[in-house]
């Protein structure tokens, strides 16, 4: 006796008509010519300033722009770091003392009252998180004075203490991080209380290490806001030794208006330890960002 078998049949999968491949490869073709020519719009500057810092004071102001330096020179630097009236490496430490230290204060600040706005119900909070969205609102410049007034009355003027902890508290911080709180799952948390875990090791142990992408975009963003803070440090540092680094450099540019490489060079230092934060961190920060979200 015989069995039919029936014929096995493979049915092959379907191609992509090569009109519409062509059509896809040429928008993919479009897309990265414009990523690429954003690129060098972006990054061409940085590059024009890091070639100017090698060149010579003659190079550096000659009228026709020279992306590579004739004759690389360490001259600027020489100049910066040798100059007695110019404490470059003291104010580099200042200026990483003060965006440090206001950085972690930020952190400690923003993500115990973000938690409380985002998990904690108690009366009043819409009005309390109103209020600190407020704020957002205010020009920094108008608490100038103010900010100038307590300082003063509080003995810190012309100490880093100025630049450190009259921002310590921002609302951005507050606002940031609760939008990421409320994407958490809740489910976590309410299995660690079931198991005897108090809200402070909750907090702790489960939400901050689930919100490092959070909180290291809250911490790059913090420091670069203190780092280049300019107007504040100029109103109540004083002595040469005191200054940050943009405030600093600023004197720099008014003793050498023409030393390009002079000021290019200064640059170069303000802008090395800011990048290499943002290469190190740009993993978290996309993924910060992105879960944040504007979840209410």
């Amino acid at each position: 006796m015989s069995t039919a078998t029936a014929p096995h049949t493979s049915q092959a999968p379907a191609r992509e008509p090569a009109g519409r491949r062509r059509g896809g490869g040429r928008r993919r073709g479009l897309l990265y010519a414009l990523l690429v020519i954003l690129t060098l719009i972006f990054v061409s500057p940085l590059l024009y300033m890091f070639s100017t810092s090698f060149k010579t004071t003659a190079d550096a102001a000659a009228p026709t722009p020279q992306w590579i330096p004739q004759e690389p020179t360490l001259q600027a630097y020489e100049s910066i770091f040798s100059t007695s009236g110019t404490p470059v490496v003291r104010w580099l430490v200042n200026s990483l003392l003060a965006a440090s230290l206001q950085t972690l204060l930020i952190l400690i600040t923003a993500s115990m009252a973000a938690y409380a706005l985002a998990r904690i119900d108690f009366r009043g909070k819409k009005i309390v998180f109103a209020i600190i969205i407020g704020t957002l609102f205010v020009p920094p410049v108008i608490l100038l004075i103010p900010n100038y007034l307590v300082v003063g009355r509080l003995g810190w003027l012309d100490t880093l203490l100025a630049v450190i902890l009259p921002g310590a508290a921002g609302a951005f911080g507050v606002f940031f991080l609760r939008q990421f709180f409320l994407g958490l799952p809740i489910e976590l948390e309410e299995a660690a209380r079931i198991d005897g875990a108090s809200r402070w090791r909750t907090f702790r142990q489960i939400i901050l290490p689930l919100s490092r992408p959070a909180l290291v975009t809250l911490a790059l963003l913090s420091f670069l806001t203190n780092w280049n803070d300019f107007l504040w440090p100029v109103y109540v540092l004083f002595s040469p030794e005191n200054q940050t680094l943009p405030a600093g450099l600023s004197t720099l540019q008014n003793a050498n208006a023409v030393r390009y490489d002079l000021l290019m060079a200064g640059a170069v230092i303000a802008s090395v330890p800011v990048l290499a934060m943002y290469f190190l961190a740009q993993r978290y920060i996309v993924e910060g960002v992105g879960r944040a979200g504007l979840k209410g």
